[in-house]
């Protein structure tokens, strides 16, 4: 058995004496108050859709500790390791993703997901994680190797991801992904003044979808004018919100829960808003900050530009995604069926957050040469840690 000393030299011990345990807890913490939502806001839903009242509790169950399992096993891998889990699951997602639009199951409107036994399958979540640190690999090589295009060749991966993301179609995916590269393509170099050109492209992007695409242009609207338009979900989450106060009505004893439909997934924040109050909203803001700020710490003094550029796209799209979420159900943006990473229901967002997180968090471990990462007691267990 490892005994977990410095002195430990197996698998698990250098892991651990590398790791970023802090960032790791507070994964945990996150997956913790899942299960606490899931038992909190899961019954209601199924009842209202005729199933069993346990049945979205065990099925969360089963994607929460593979959430654990994954981020864990993930964590394991050298930055070597990272680059090729990562650009082989950009692969096969977007091929999935590709397959969704002609063999995919439409829901609300969108034909983003490929049905399996028990679940759903949605691709693009893992494009998320994937391609951030793909496009990383492509910038940074592009910077180290004369004469290799990465950055066209990112350009181009993107493209693609566009294209199949508006076919879906799926604009606020589209949009977070988006904002993630701009981010990484500014950090690897490229002038402001063209990035400034890119991010104008983007927002003639954004204002032809507002004009031409229904589903768009009707979400805009009823969030520039509520008093003109139905409002419904954001209507209750905000009452949800004003009924819970300081510490909540008291575990299982909101009324969100009985008339959203999405209660467990898209709005589950307005649920605990609601059971739990303002005090636990702020502590699970409060988490995600940490993560995103802890990641962003980490990278200081890191040298390797590809790790950086992954890093910085692994928390931005870990944090992208709690904002995007908490801020639509606080009515502070248009709505966007965005789950809250590891906190809402879903199989898929769950299992991508923990791939992304296990990524970062293989990235952030200590290692020889990083002097913001490790310190001087580190030695040869910083060493060791890294020589598998």
């Amino acid at each position: 058995m490892p005994t977990l000393s410095r002195a430990d030299t197996s698998v698990l011990g250098r892991w651990w004496w590398t790791v970023d345990r802090w960032t790791l807890l507070a994964v945990g913490v996150l997956i913790a108050f899942g299960y606490v939502m899931m038992l909190a806001a899961s019954p209601a839903v199924a009842e209202r859709i005729g199933q069993a009242r346990e049945l979205l509790i065990v099925k969360q169950v089963v994607f929460l500790a593979l959430a654990g399992l994954i981020t864990i096993m993930v964590s394991l891998l050298s930055p070597q390791g990272v680059r090729r889990v990562a650009m082989a699951g950009c692969l096969v997602a977007l091929a999935l993703t590709a397959l969704t639009l002609v063999a995919g199951t439409q829901i609300k409107g969108g034909q983003r997901w490929i049905h399996l036994p028990g679940m759903s399958l949605q691709p693009s979540e893992f494009l998320k994680p994937c391609f951030a640190v793909t496009a990383a690999w492509l910038i940074s090589e592009g910077k180290r190797t004369r004469g290799f295009p990465g950055t066209l060749i990112a350009l181009g991966v993107y493209a693609v991801i566009a294209l199949l993301l508006k076919s879906q179609p799926d604009f606020g995916m589209l949009a977070v992904v988006t904002a993630i590269f701009l981010a990484q393509l500014f950090l690897g170099g490229m002038h402001p003044l063209i990035i400034g050109g890119l991010g104008g492209l983007v927002a003639a992007g954004g204002a032809a979808a507002y004009m031409f695409v229904p589903h768009v242009h009707l979400r805009v609207e009823k969030f520039i004018h509520p008093d003109k338009s139905e409002h419904y979900q954001i209507d209750r989450a905000m009452d949800a919100f004003g009924a819970g106060g300081l510490l909540g009505r008291g575990p299982g004893e909101g009324h969100v829960k009985d008339v959203l439909p999405d209660a467990h997934a898209d709005f589950v924040f307005a649920v605990a808003g609601e059971e739990f109050g303002l005090i636990l909203c702020l502590i699970i803001l409060g988490i995600f900050a940490f993560i995103v700020l802890r990641g962003l710490l980490r990278m200081l003094g890191e040298s390797d530009l590809f790790v950086v550029l992954a890093a910085a796209g692994l928390v931005a799209s870990f944090g992208l995604q709690a904002l995007v979420n908490m801020a639509s159900t606080l009515d502070m943006m248009p709505t966007k069926g965005m789950t809250l990473p590891f906190i809402s229901y879903g199989g898929s967002s769950v299992i991508a957050v923990a791939f992304g997180m296990g990524l970062l968090l293989a990235l952030t471990r200590r290692r020889p040469g990083n002097t913001a990462m490790g310190n001087s007691t580190m030695g040869s267990d910083a060493l060791a840690g890294e020589a598998w």
